[in-house]
């Protein structure tokens, strides 16, 4: 690491902690930038729409008709009243056979049974199962944002051990190499540190390569120009919160519909009553026997009240029930065995947390006694006791073991996070 770097990392250091953004603003971003958020709107729309035109049942229903037939006989009057009518002067030419109307029906429904209330509530119901089945799929963008969030935090961890090692080795590599001018150490030993700095250096070049690379596809799925990220603190589980997972959501919308399925199916075998009025221009018109006389078209209407009752609902309802029952069990499975699942995954994930907590209890004593012996070993080193491939190894040996750490702590805090997902508390 050059020594302007070295002088310009705790600037940047500090600069990102000011611009860092914390987990949960990137999970928040991340879903307002995900494109199916955007369906709410279309559900919210569509059912606006759809509760507006169940609400227009209630308005005057208007039926235009025109009709022209021709039968093969009409209505007329026996020969012997024609006779009598004609001894009288008056001559009954009767019905024609080509008749003709041009009409219009009114209907204004005054009870329907609570159909059209139930409707609604079922088009509400539905559109609810639309919108927690978006949720559930949206709210699987925060494991993905947990996943590299992470995962770039690990990255920056290792780019700084490896810049310590780096440091670390440049430090031996200029005493080797006054060593070496005092004629006290061999150009192979010199060389050989001299390529293991290289090497490190090489990594460092392949892990910025991979952090921009991670950094990049957090941002573009955050909707941010960068994201910076910021070691959580360990979440605090709180078992008594319960399970707040929108599959949990789901399931409860999906009864509720079948509840307000049910109550319309109920509404569907109650009886119908409505005001009509129906008018019609055209011949023959409701008076026969002026149209027998006459032959003309005429105006003729009526009004009245309706009551309708289709008994055929009553065929299917006892499988339309069971039907609706059938749902409601396939819902409360669904929710039974997600839960079952939800289960076994938070032990897996509580007995992974203890795991890496153990593990990181040991790890600050391991790195403290990996740091002895490589102290050791350079001073050995230094008074010509043990050659160099004695102490890269020691070196290796620390650094591995403040690898370790870094590991043990990002895992233990993803899957503290993975926790907090799996239970959405």
């Amino acid at each position: 690491m050059s020594y302007r770097m070295m002088l310009l990392l705790p600037l940047l250091m500090l600069f990102g902690r000011i611009l860092a953004q914390p987990l949960e603003v990137c999970q928040q971003a991340a879903e307002e930038n995900y494109p199916l958020i955007r369906r709410y709107g279309m559900i919210e729309k569509t059912k606006a729409l759809t509760l507006d035109n169940i609400a227009k049942a209630w308005l005057p229903q208007v039926t235009l008709s025109a009709q022209a037939t021709y039968q093969s006989s009409v209505t007329s009057f026996p020969e012997e009243m024609q006779s009598l009518y004609r001894q009288a002067g008056i001559e009954m030419q009767g019905l024609r056979k080509d008749q003709y109307r041009l009409g219009v029906d009114v209907q204004q429904t005054v009870y329907d049974g609570g159909l059209v209330r139930y409707q609604k509530a079922v088009a509400s119901e539905e559109a609810g199962v639309q919108a927690a089945e978006t949720a559930v799929t949206l709210y699987q963008v925060r494991r993905r944002v947990n996943d590299m969030y992470f995962s770039l935090l690990l990255l920056d961890d290792r780019l700084h051990l490896n810049a310590d090692l780096e440091t670390l080795l440049t430090a031996n590599e200029r005493k080797l190499a006054s060593m070496f001018e005092h004629g006290t150490a061999a150009e192979s030993e010199l060389n050989a540190v001299r390529a293991e700095r290289m090497e490190v250096v090489q990594r460092t070049r392949a892990l910025e390569s991979e952090r921009r690379t991670l950094a990049d596809m957090l941002a573009t799925f955050c909707g941010m120009e960068n994201v910076v990220p910021e070691k959580p603190r360990m979440p605090q589980e709180n078992i008594a919160q319960g399970n707040g997972r929108p599959e949990l959501r789901l399931a409860e919308q999906q009864l509720r519909l079948a509840d307000a399925e049910e109550k319309l199916l109920k509404a569907s075998l109650l009886p119908r009553l409505s005001l009509f009025a129906q008018g019609f221009y055209g011949y023959p018109g409701y008076n026969l026997f002026e149209d027998m006389m006459g032959r003309r078209w005429s105006l003729n209407g009526m009004v009245g009240l309706r009551l309708s009752w289709n008994i055929g609902a009553l065929y299917t309802h006892r499988n339309d029930r069971m039907k609706l029952q059938q749902r409601r069990d396939m819902a409360q499975n669904s929710r039974d065995i997600f839960l079952f699942n939800n289960r076994l995954e938070q032990a897996q994930l509580r007995e992974h947390v203890s795991r890496y907590a153990e593990m990181q209890a040991d790890d600050a004593e391991i790195i403290r006694l990996r740091q002895s012996v490589r102290k050791a070993a350079e001073s050995k080193l230094s008074h010509g006791i043990i050659d160099v491939s004695s102490l890269l190894r020691e070196i290796n040996a620390e650094n591995a073991a403040r690898l370790g750490q870094s590991m043990h702590e990002m895992q233990m805090l993803k899957e503290a996070y993975d926790l907090k997902y799996t239970t959405n508390n």
